[in-house]
């Protein structure tokens, strides 16, 4: 057996599941040997049952799971998925900052790493509103006696009388927790883990310059918009702000009278965040109902119905930076991600809004060559930063990880696979939204239900995907020893990134699952 089959069946097949407002994304990978993820399934699904990321009715939501898990499972008929990491957000979830310190058993002693787990676990005793449940405790900087501002790598070894840290505590409401755990439970899976959308979106999306430099990342989903901010190395912050692609649908329906199907796809085809970029002659015909005329909607006025909406969600977020004191100290601005990111003109707005450089965000930074367009879409960043949370997890061992997904018959096809993969850390990814768009929508040129009478006002998308040179760049005039070495450098360095990112170091059973009992809930 060659030492890359090896490598490949070594490395366990973890799968992703982003329970959405809008949709559900089931999508298995595992990492190649150039610490690249390859997809292995990948499936989706329209969601049922779910409103501002909480399960509401369960029932529907089990559907809608199924229904993605099938979809990934056809995909590839050889996986075998029986456990997922799944994303949480919702208006219910909140977050804190707190101090904690200890005094070391035995000051002749190193410090170790047993020693910062019990620190962490003293955190949850923290006093937190009742009804609400502990999700997560982020450390950021640590403190050894008169030393402030250590990393965990930094303390470990170090000897002193008393240790300290500041840590970020996300909270979320206990019934919100259970209902998604049951709908995953009844689903015939097992949740390894739940982890707070917001990082793994930022995981997705970031490189570890925007980790130095000081990024805020916007996931602008279909129920909620995700904001993870990130300065010094550390992360800041995280909130959900309960406004995002629902309601500028609601809104376009409820401004335009128009249905809700018609509202959402005029949205996605036509709909831009800046008015004053909209044709004022341009108008979209809108199928009239029956026996009633077709109507003319200004795309002019379905601009500004959108711009007011995305106006709104990024009031919240200079409000959220105003409050952390970090709206000049961003130097790398913000990172748009989500499905809403795709708006025309929003970078533009964005921009505009809160002084601050901003970019769309798009996860293939870790993807392996060969997968579908469809999974550089931003909407998938979460899904895709699920996957890479247990590939954090089982490189650090944590949790005594463990995996029961597989894929069966799992065979190189032949030398030309592998020379495919070499030469995907050489080539530079080059695809335009547009393209994307029309594989997941369709031409919309050429749609039946919705028609611009100004060819002029068609949605264009000018921007490409980012070349991510730092990663996929690599010169070929250099020795193929000194290429492998630049290689297994960028690996090394996408592992720092996403073990600074989650910044946990939990090895034990999942706190925040102890008081779920499935069995009574269903009597």
């Amino acid at each position: 057996m060659s030492n890359v089959q090896e490598n490949q069946q070594e490395n366990p097949v973890i799968v992703g599941l982003d329970i959405g407002t809008t949709k559900i994304a089931a999508i298995a990978g595992r990492k190649n040997k150039y610490g690249k993820l390859e997809i292995l399934g990948f499936g989706k699904s329209d969601s049922s049952g779910v409103n501002h990321g909480m399960v509401l009715n369960i029932e529907e939501c089990i559907r809608s799971i199924a229904v993605a898990l099938e979809e990934c499972r056809a995909s590839n008929p050889n996986l075998t998925i029986k456990e997922v990491y799944v994303g949480i957000a919702g208006h219910h979830i909140k977050s804190l900052q707190t101090r904690g310190d200890r005094i070391l058993a035995n000051i002749e002693e190193e410090i170790r790493r047993e020693d910062i787990e019990a620190l962490i676990k003293d955190q949850f005793k923290t006093f937190i509103p009742q009804g609400d449940q502990i999700i997560d405790i982020i450390p950021q900087d640590f403190t050894v006696d008169a030393l402030a501002g250590l990393t965990v790598q930094e303390v470990i070894g170090m000897t002193g009388i008393k240790i300290g840290a500041n840590f970020h505590i996300v909270t979320g409401d206990k019934t919100a927790i259970r209902n998604i755990h049951r709908c995953v439970t009844r689903s015939n899976l097992t949740v390894k883990d739940l982890v707070l959308q917001p990082l793994a979106s930022a995981a997705a999306v970031m490189c570890p310059e925007d980790f130095e430099s000081g990024v805020a990342i916007v996931d602008i989903g279909g129920g909620t918009t995700d904001l993870a901010v990130f300065h010094e190395g550390m992360l800041k912050h995280t909130a959900v702000i309960p406004i995002a692609g629902v309601n500028i649908t609601n809104d376009i329906r409820q401004g335009l009278g128009v249905l809700r199907t018609q509202a959402e796809l005029m949205k996605v085809q036509f709909g831009m965040a800046l008015a004053d970029h909209a044709q004022s002659n341009a108008f979209i015909t809108i199928p009239g109902l029956k026996g009633q005329q077709p109507k003319e909607i200004s795309a002019k006025n379905l601009a500004s119905i959108i711009q007011a909406r995305m106006e709104e969600i990024l009031e919240y977020v200079v409000y959220h930076l105003n409050q952390l004191n970090l709206l000049d100290k961003l130097h790398g601005g913000i990172i748009l991600t989500g499905g809403g990111s795709q708006l025309k003109h929003l970078m533009q707005l964005t921009e505009f809004k809160t002084g601050l450089p901003t970019r769309i965000g798009f996860p293939n930074e870790h993807l392996a060559a060969g997968y579908r367009k469809e999974l550089m879409m931003p909407m998938y960043a979460t899904c895709i930063g699920l996957i890479l949370r247990g590939f954090d997890d089982y490189e650090n061992n944590r949790l005594k990880f463990t995996s029961n997904n597989k894929e069966e018959h799992f065979e190189r096809k032949n030398e030309l696979q592998d020379q495919k993969e070499s030469k995907e850390e050489t080539d530079t990814v080059e695809l335009s939204a547009e393209d994307i768009l029309k594989e997941t929508f369709g031409d919309t040129s050429a749609s039946t239900t919705l028609q611009v009478n100004e060819p002029s006002s068609e949605p264009t998308i000018t921007s490409n995907f980012p070349s991510n040179s730092l990663f996929d760049i690599v010169d070929p005039t250099i020795s193929q020893n000194e290429q492998k070495e630049i290689r297994a450098e960028k690996t090394e360095r996408r592992k720092v990134l996403i073990k600074n990112v989650f910044g946990s170091v939990k090895n034990k059973v999942l706190y925040w699952f102890e008081n779920v009992d499935d069995e009574k809930l269903d009597q």
